[in-house]
């Protein structure tokens, strides 16, 4: 029985990546880091915010709970968006964005299964 969010492998791959993406994005030029830059950090960690959040309010509401957990599955989404940009601008390597795209992907699998993995309350 998990009793913390961080003992989720779901939690520990979206906060390693998005600490990855925080640091490389750092580096974007400075009219990027009010913009696209921004984006790309407040996406990634609202996967885990968001995951965080839900988890919390478990105990009362698993449907809330999946709610949450909808909304990280959003912004994981939207974060293939963003790294493609990056990609395209010049921001990062392809080899960076196909690590990160592939790392996104599977953390929205993880949250899929996560999501159906929780029975409906009576």
């Amino acid at each position: 029985m998990v009793q913390r969010v961080e003992e989720l492998d779901v939690f520990k791959k979206a906060y390693r990546v998005s600490l990855e993406i925080h640091k490389a994005s750092m580096a974007f030029p400075k009219l990027e880091q009010y913009a696209l830059a921004d984006q790309l950090r407040r996406a990634s960690k609202a996967v885990v915010a968001n995951l965080a959040e839900g988890f919390g309010k478990q105990s009362y509401s698993k449907g809330e709970f999946k709610r949450y957990i909808y909304i990280a599955l959003g912004s994981a989404d939207e974060m293939r968006i963003w790294l493609r940009y990056s990609m395209d601008l010049g921001y990062v390597s392809q080899a960076d964005w196909q690590q990160w795209r592939e790392s996104y992907e599977e953390i929205a699998k993880m949250l899929q299964g996560l999501a159906k993995s929780l029975t409906p309350e009576a």
